[in-house]
């Protein structure tokens, strides 16, 4: 019984750590998991596991799939003039859901943070801007998060990309569509007047 109630304290530990999932909600998903193993659990470990062995970062773009080239990479319809440069992984499939973009992506890896001890050496900067050098390449948007640290990772690229001369586009920043202004935080109006149309 012991040992039974340690795997399942094992299970809940690790489920509890995914982003969204906190120990009430890993131990509500470990029960149902365990009340239907044959249809939830086996088959979820199996993709684990294939994933697990199959899934690669992209060699161009840094982006996440079992091939390499990435599909998006490897896809002859998307513009390739066009590099959109992301934060992470999760910021190129946000994109990619909105349908918004027709270009290729660039994953920086994170943004500079002084106080993380991030600097341009751990990000993929080399590797854009070779991309980049390497011509046919007309635009680079930025699509770093409203933060201090995504505000510093665009400066610096700017500056970096600037002698290449690439059209450098940012995101626009501001009111949600339905959003409410008097839900809004200073910084988001302030942002929203100055990037006015």
């Amino acid at each position: 019984m012991a040992a039974g109630h340690d795997a399942i304290e094992h299970l809940v530990a690790l489920l509890a750590k995914l982003p969204g999932l906190g120990r009430r909600s890993a131990r509500r998903a470990a029960l149902r998991m365990l009340m239907e193993p044959e249809s939830r659990m086996l088959p979820l470990a199996d993709a684990l596991r294939a994933a697990a062995a199959a899934v690669r970062p992209c060699g161009i773009c840094g982006n996440l799939d079992s091939h390499d080239p990435c599909r998006i990479c490897a896809d002859a319809e998307r513009d390739p003039g066009v590099i959109c440069v992301v934060e992470g992984v999760a910021d190129l499939w946000a994109l990619e859901r909105s349908h918004a973009h027709s270009g290729r992506y660039h994953v920086l890896g994170g943004t500079l943070s002084a106080i993380g001890g991030v600097g341009p050496e751990a990000l993929r900067v080399g590797p854009l801007l070779e991309r980049v050098a390497a011509g046919g390449v007309r635009e680079v948007i930025l699509a770093l998060p409203a933060t201090v640290e995504g505000a510093s990772t665009a400066h610096y690229l700017m500056d970096r990309l600037e002698p290449s001369g690439v059209a450098i586009t940012r995101l626009a920043q501001g009111v949600p569509i339905g959003g409410a202004l008097d839900v809004l935080d200073d910084g988001t109006l302030a942002a929203a007047l100055k990037a006015r149309r």
